[in-house]
């Protein structure tokens, strides 16, 4: 994945991500609040989804996620919308409230789990599910790119809109 540059327009789509959101909470006992707006959701939020990709050299005590494909004539192809195609990730990134990445020893606000691959534009995902507060909340995340260091980091600003929530 040489030759992207930090001026590149980089984002990515997320296929599939289940968020494990960090808030303590018993998903029983709470009640079932539908939002009866696309004006108004039950919750709103902004997020910092930081990625560190394995670049196989010396970032394996930081990172967060790795090509789980071999490279193929396609993935290592640079095309003219800075993106590679066919190139498959799975990570296992921290989510926070700002935009700095957690100290050491610092909890994330969230964790996002799943694949990826690389595209350039503003994507709006599904939200189904969480943890704790978030029990089977619903919505929609748009994500759009904040940061980025060429292939090795970037940073995506999560803006959630949650229709079903249990309080």
């Amino acid at each position: 994945m040489q030759g992207l540059t930090a001026s590149s327009k980089l984002s990515l789509a997320v296929v599939f991500a289940v968020f494990l959101l960090g808030s303590a909470g018993a998903a029983h006992g709470l009640t079932r609040v539908v939002s009866s707006s696309s004006d108004e959701p039950c919750n709103k939020m902004t997020l910092y989804y930081h990625d560190i990709l394995y670049n196989g050299v010396n970032n394996t005590r930081n990172a967060t996620s790795a090509a789980a494909t071999k490279p193929t004539a396609l993935s290592t192809t640079h095309w003219k919308n800075g993106t590679y195609f066919g190139t498959l990730v799975v990570f296992n990134d921290p989510m926070t409230v700002g935009k700095v990445l957690p100290v050491a020893g610092e909890e994330p606000a969230a964790r996002a789990q799943g694949f990826y691959f690389y595209d350039d534009k503003t994507r709006d995902l599904s939200v189904v599910g969480g943890t704790g507060d978030f029990f089977m909340a619903r919505g929609i995340a748009t994500l759009r790119l904040d940061a980025s260091e060429g292939t090795v980091y970037f940073r995506l600003q999560m803006d959630i809109k949650l229709y079903e929530c249990y309080v």
